[in-house]
């Protein structure tokens, strides 16, 4: 797996605090594709493997993809707003930088930063992803 993310990008507990975590996108189960607005990362289990929160209190193991409509259950992913307002999705996360596919399917690597959306105010060559919304 590599080196796994720091711990303090992710809600360690339900009720932890949630300022600065990363949340989920989108996640698929039962069939269903779910954009949420609450649902976070727990931990890191693989290097596309992370344990969830979601909305529904409930916690399981998904795995990290950059497809938008999430084809398959037990799938979720991760926006990106890049410098330009260009959304991408996160391929596979690193300490302080994510690898991301647009979905014209260009790929690319670039320094984040976490926090609520903010298109238009985000530092030249650079990325934000959003955080967990209470």
């Amino acid at each position: 797996m590599g080196r796994p993310i720091r711990k303090d990008k992710f809600v360690a507990s339900f009720g932890g605090d949630t300022s600065a975590k990363i949340a989920v996108s989108n996640y698929r189960t039962g069939g269903s594709n779910t954009a949420s607005t609450t649902a976070y990362i727990v931990n890191q289990r693989g290097s596309k493997r992370f344990k969830l929160h979601l909305e529904d209190s409930t916690e399981s193991v998904f795995t990290l993809v950059t497809d938008a409509t999430l084809t398959e259950n037990g799938t979720f992913n991760v926006k990106v707003v890049l410098d330009d307002s260009t959304v991408a999705y996160v391929n596979r996360f690193y300490n302080r930088t994510v690898h991301y596919t647009k979905t014209d399917g260009t790929t690319g690597r670039v320094p984040y930063t976490l926090g609520t959306d903010i298109q238009g105010s985000i530092e030249s060559g650079h990325g934000n992803i959003d955080i967990v919304s209470e």
